[in-house]
């Protein structure tokens, strides 16, 4: 009898951690905003873009885009950090898209200023070529 009630105490405890965790995870986490400071991270923007590549595009000039945007962190002025990585998800819902890169900008005027900046503006005639499609999305964590 003491066995059975130490794992239905366990089994309850464990259903509650399952959805404690579904319910945190099911939405967006939103930090409170503190009304006395002005913090950066409030400020920061995270900008997302996915690429599809042609079918024909020369694994050579890819590569060269792998570059060239990664590059952009120490040429633009405002980008806190650049990530980027090839698709390896197993769901297979990727559509084609191949490659993530993420840029984290200081503030809203400093992604103002990149998008019509020369460095990124050089970098899309590299691109645009042996692009098939763009996905992007901003969101400020």
């Amino acid at each position: 009898m003491k066995t059975q009630l130490i794992r239905l105490v366990t089994q309850i405890c464990l259903c509650l951690c399952i959805f404690m965790y579904l319910e945190l995870s099911a939405k967006p986490y939103h930090k409170q905003k503190d009304s006395g400071t002005e913090s950066s991270a409030k400020e920061k923007i995270r900008h997302v873009v996915c690429f599809k590549f042609k079918d024909d595009a020369d694994p050579t000039k890819i590569r060269k885009v792998e570059r060239e945007f990664a590059a952009l962190k120490g040429k633009i002025k405002g980008i806190l950090s650049l990530e980027w990585g090839k698709n390896n998800s197993p769901e297979g819902l990727n559509k084609g898209f191949t490659h993530c890169f993420i840029v984290t900008f200081d503030k809203e005027e400093s992604r103002k200023k990149y998008l019509p900046h020369p460095d990124h503006q050089a970098f899309v005639s590299i691109l645009k070529p042996i692009l098939e499609d763009v996905f992007v999305i901003d969101f400020t964590p």
